[in-house]
């Protein structure tokens, strides 16, 4: 029997697959700019963004599952 917190981590993953590929599907050109750009940044600014996209989306999934 698998997890809740399992499932919903491959829930998680599937939507980020769904999302990445409906970008690229839309608009490659538009994709491959992005990652010219993000190949152009410097490490510290990707970092900081990674670590606040991750704070954020972990305050997401708390406000979500917590009991009402």
């Amino acid at each position: 029997m698998r997890s809740i917190a399992f499932a919903d981590f491959l829930i998680g993953l599937g939507i980020l697959f769904v999302l990445e590929g409906l970008m690229f599907a839309a608009s490659p050109n538009w994709m491959r700019k992005a990652m010219k750009s993000a190949m152009a940044t410097p490490d510290h600014i990707l970092r900081a963004v990674g670590i606040g996209s991750a704070v954020v989306g972990l305050i997401l999934i708390w406000v979500m599952r917590r009991p009402i």
